[in-house]
């Protein structure tokens, strides 16, 4: 009872940094619909407490099976929430340094495997997605949900690969799938110019904000294609640029 009413230096850090912590919290959320439903949980809460004291048995069997889902349902409730914040946690310094590092290995390795495929001349489809969630094409191929490296891209996409023919699709520094069918652009001059790999390059960054790079069988020429519009003929550097721009961390 002593030590309790004799807190420490450590105590009071302790209740500052919690005291900041919830100030945050509740500076985030005021204005957005996650401060009604954090009333509605704490409502909810008050009354747990109510029946326990009343010793209403029903009434707090109900409430605690509630409490037991409780966790659940915040990252469900709050979910655009916690992504927004985790978002904004990205953009601080030493964070922002520590995420950087692992998607510059990302882009590293990409570049690594174009390079190798163009020398070889192996056809190959590379999409990045974005913000729009690619899922629907991501089921058209086999699921790998591997860490990206030129080995396996180069593996992937090399004859006879089960896997070599379609796209390869990676959300960040994923492989999520291989072999995956992509809308095919239907711009007649695209025809005249162009295959039917370059033709889905172009497909599927029109109908999304996917960013697609392809690598020619026959010219080993490098292609990116972004915003419903292709680039051809890119240098290493320039599809090093490009790719920095899929992995940015700015706010889009």
């Amino acid at each position: 009872m002593i030590d309790v009413l004799k807190p420490t230096f450590i105590d009071f850090i302790d209740v500052g940094v919690v005291t900041v912590i919830v100030y945050l919290f509740l500076a985030f959320i005021k204005g957005t619909r996650a401060l009604q439903i954090l009333i509605g949980l704490l409502l909810i809460f008050l009354l747990s407490l109510l029946a326990r004291a009343f010793n209403l048995s029903a009434l707090s069997l109900i409430l605690n099976s509630l409490m037991a889902i409780w966790i659940i349902a915040f990252v469900i409730l709050f979910q655009p929430e916690i992504r927004n914040a985790l978002a904004r946690m990205g953009r601080y310094r030493v964070l922002r340094f520590l995420v950087r590092s692992v998607e510059q290995l990302a882009v590293s390795e990409i570049v690594k495997a174009v390079e190798e495929m163009c020398k070889r001349k192996i056809g190959s489809l590379i999409v990045f997605e974005r913000d729009i969630n690619l899922g629907e094409y991501v089921q058209t191929g086999t699921r790998l949900d591997a860490k990206v490296s030129a080995p396996l891209i180069v593996s992937l996409f090399t004859p006879p690969s089960p896997l070599h023919d379609g796209a390869c699709i990676l959300r960040r520094d994923k492989v999520i799938a291989a072999a995956c069918i992509l809308p095919v652009s239907q711009e007649p001059w695209v025809e005249d110019y162009y295959g039917m790999r370059h033709r889905a390059a172009l497909g599927i960054c029109s109908v999304t904000d996917a960013i697609s790079v392809v690598v020619s069988e026959e010219t080993g020429g490098v292609s990116v294609g972004m915003e419903g519009k292709l680039y051809s003929n890119l240098e290493m550097k320039e599809l090093t640029t490009y790719l920095e721009k899929v992995y940015a961390k700015e706010e889009r």
